[in-house]
Formats: structure tokens, C-alpha cells, sequence
């Protein structure tokens, strides 16, 4: 690596994430001093959750599709949701891994599997933007960040795809254009919509509290109804 490769893959990426850090750590001190309200509802009359169970079951709704009528009627729409976030996972571990453990990347199965899965992100990103902006209803609510973070999110798997090799003897631009964009991808996400993810656990804990104490969650489900016949 040259001086200005192995800066931007370490030097630049520790402190763009001690950056987001910072930030985490004061928007959380922030929300924390918020007191959660009281429960003003008797109990639901069910015996077999509580407000404990609830809060796991929400918890865990992410990874049941089938709990979700939108993902339970349209398994693509879920499918594109894992892939998406697993490119985007495997992109921030791949950072680390390139500067601190390289030799990770050296097997061509390895390679080959991280980048057909950060192309499989980076279509569906053109896919999701697509219908952002393809969409009338869609477009209506989606806001620039909207935009803007599944443009950067999109552009930066692509990045991804030419850097995973990580061959700085062939040509370092593919390597520097992919650790740039990290780091302002850290810099820029406790500022964007990308940073639900920071509030999940707090607003599915609550929600999942409240549906258990009153009965709701876990959701028990009967039978399909079958479709009347004409």
C-alpha cells in the first residue's frame, strides 16, 4: 500500500468511526433521559404472554416474515430487504478486514462470494431507488435523504464489487475510491434515515412491552380463510 492507501484504509476510517461513536453515544444520553410512559390499560386477559415475552417478539419480528402481511404476501419484497443488508454488512466488515486481517481475502471463493453478493445489493438498491422515484405515492413521502442515502448506499456497494480483490499492486483507485466512500459513509449515517437502525431495539422494545402486558404479541393466528368460490 502506498502512504496515501494505507492512511485512508486506517487512519481515516478509525477516526470517521470514533466520529459516528461520538455521535451514537450523545444521541442515545439524549433519548435516554426521556422517561417512558406508564401503562394507563388494565391487562389483557390472556395467561400465556406478558410484557417481557412481548418485548422478545418484537424483537425477533424482523427475521419472521411471516408475522408482517406485507413480507407474508410478498416474499420477494423480504427476500431484497436480507440480501440488501447483508451486502451492506459484509461491505463495513470487508473495511476492517482489508487493512487489519488481509489474508481473509486472499481465498478466490471468498472474493467471488462477496462480490456476487455486494452486485446482488447494489441491483437492488437500483431497484429500491427505481421505485422511489418510479412510484407516485412513494415519492410523495420520501424525502431527500431518502434519495440521497440509497444513492450513496448503491454507489458505494459498486465500489465494493472493484475493491474486494484487494489487489493494490494492480491499482490503487478502486481501493481509494472504496475507502473514502466508507468513511463518509460513517460520517455522514448518524445524520440520515440510515441510522434507524440505532433506535430499533428502543422503539420495538416499547411497543413489544405494551402489546405483551395487554395481550397482543405474540399474535396468535388462526386458519387462513379460504377465498368464497364464485
Amino acid at each position: 500500500m502506498s502512504p496515501t492507501l494505507r492512511f485512508v484504509a486506517d487512519d481515516l476510517q478509525l477516526r470517521a468511526l470514533a466520529f459516528m461513536a461520538i455521535v451514537y453515544f450523545l444521541r442515545l444520553r439524549w433519548l435516554l433521559r426521556f422517561k417512558a410512559g406508564r401503562e394507563r390499560q388494565a391487562p389483557g386477559e390472556r395467561r400465556d404472554t406478558s410484557a417481557a415475552r412481548g418485548v422478545l417478539y418484537s424483537w425477533g419480528n424482523i427475521a419472521m416474515p411471516w408475522g408482517m402481511e406485507s413480507t407474508r404476501q410478498n416474499p420477494f419484497f423480504y427476500a431484497q430487504f436480507v440480501l440488501f443488508h447483508l451486502a451492506v454488512a459484509a461491505g463495513i466488515a470487508m473495511s476492517f478486514v482489508i487493512p487489519y486481517a488481509p489474508g481473509l481475502m486472499k481465498p478466490p471463493v471468498v472474493v467471488r462470494a462477496l462480490q456476487v453478493l455486494f452486485a446482488a445489493g447494489c441491483l437492488i438498491g437500483c431497484y429500491r431507488l427505481y421505485r422511489r422515484l418510479a412510484d407516485p405515492y412513494i415519492r410523495q413521502i420520501s424525502s431527500p435523504d431518502d434519495i440521497f442515502s440509497i444513492l450513496l448506499l448503491t454507489v458505494w456497494l459498486l465500489a465494493s464489487i472493484w475493491a474486494a480483490p484487494n489487489r493494490p499492486d494492480l491499482g490503487e483507485g478502486a481501493l481509494l475510491v472504496y475507502f473514502l466512500l466508507t468513511a463518509f459513509f460513517l460520517v455522514y449515517v448518524p445524520f440520515s434515515k440510515i441510522s434507524h437502525y440505532l433506535y430499533y431495539p428502543f422503539t420495538r422494545y416499547y411497543f413489544g412491552r405494551t402489546m405483551g402486558y395487554r395481550g397482543v404479541y405474540p399474535i396468535q393466528r388462526g386458519p387462513e380463510p379460504k377465498p368464497n368460490k364464485v
